[in-house]
């Protein structure tokens, strides 16, 4: 892990401590803040899971990236498979990032927020969007543009 990615991580970790202490000691006043803009997992700042995002339009299918090849965009560290793919993301994020920072399409059209797995995913007027599971995806796929009306209209509202 690079020192970047280990300082983050713990400052993360400190944070989380630290308002787990303060909703211990100052109890329910405490309200949720908001989610960041990009859905990483737990103690990660790697969006869409490490996979590299430009794949989806070049390969057909996702591939991992490497710390190698790597950028920062919106708060995460998003990795790539070559530097030809980073540099194509860098010019146009908004080309290639998955729609709603990665989090599960169809969860954001229902007005809420779930994990946007890589292995789930679409693209769609060539846009990326990401879902929880197969299960999950069939739904979105029963409706794909009544879906993607609606998440639009919940994004980024389903944030707050």
């Amino acid at each position: 892990m690079h020192y970047a990615a280990f300082s983050r991580a713990l400052a993360r970790i400190v944070a989380i401590v630290a308002v787990a202490g303060l909703v211990a000691f100052v109890g329910p006043r405490i309200t949720h803040a908001g989610q960041d803009p990009v859905y990483t997992e737990f103690l990660s700042d790697k969006a869409v899971d490490g996979y590299d995002p430009v794949s989806y339009f070049t390969d057909g299918k996702p591939v991992e990236g490497s710390d190698e090849f790597e950028t920062e965009y919106k708060g995460a560290t998003w990795r790539f498979s070559s530097a030809e793919h980073r540099d194509a993301f860098i010019a146009d994020p908004a080309k290639y990032a998955p729609q709603y920072g990665g989090y599960c399409a169809w969860a954001v059209s229902q007005g809420y927020t779930a994990k946007g797995d890589p292995q789930h995913w679409r693209i769609v007027d060539g846009k990326l969007y990401l879902n929880y599971n197969a299960d999950v995806q069939k739904k979105w796929e029963a409706d794909v543009p009544g879906h993607i009306r609606s998440a639009d209209g919940n994004w980024p509202k389903v944030l707050e």
